[in-house]
């Protein structure tokens, strides 16, 4: 009977360490798209997959809104040409209320966002996952103001 519950007790550390790891991971890419972010730095772009799912929601005063979908190289390469003009304009953002959740070996993240430069919170939501023993973004949902 010892040896069955010193198995199982083994089993539930080994099992809560990796998904403990994996929100670990999670942690980290969000720190690291923080900090370059916060840089202007255009490597912020090296942390999404190339298959990764982007999509931005975009709320206007009258109430309407409309949904963009871009391709993950596009978008990279958006971001990439973006980060001089965001660094001159000082378009920075904090984020508070960050949040992680595993959802089947990924791990989503969730935060609001507040920008500095139009003074306005948004939701944003980042899928994680481990692709090609590195871990990307490999879904981000957002929402902007004009």
């Amino acid at each position: 009977m010892k040896n069955i519950l010193f198995t199982l007790a083994v089993t539930m550390l080994t099992l809560s360490g990796h998904a403990g790891s994996a929100t670990n991971e999670a942690k980290q890419v969000f720190a690291s798209y923080v900090e370059l972010e916060r840089k202007f730095d255009p490597a912020v772009a090296d942390l999404y997959a190339d298959d990764a799912v982007i999509k931005n929601v975009r709320r206007y005063p009258d109430g309407t809104s409309r949904t963009m979908s871009l391709p993950a190289p596009t978008y990279k390469q958006l971001v990439r040409g973006a980060m001089p003009l965001a660094k001159e304009r000082g378009d920075t953002n904090k984020y508070s209320d960050v949040g992680y959740r595993e959802e089947g070996g990924k791990v989503r993240i969730v935060a609001t966002r507040y920008s500095e430069l139009k003074k306005y919170s948004s939701p944003l939501s980042m899928l994680v996952a481990k692709k090609d023993d590195k871990w990307l973004i490999v879904e981000e949902i957002s929402e902007s103001k004009p």
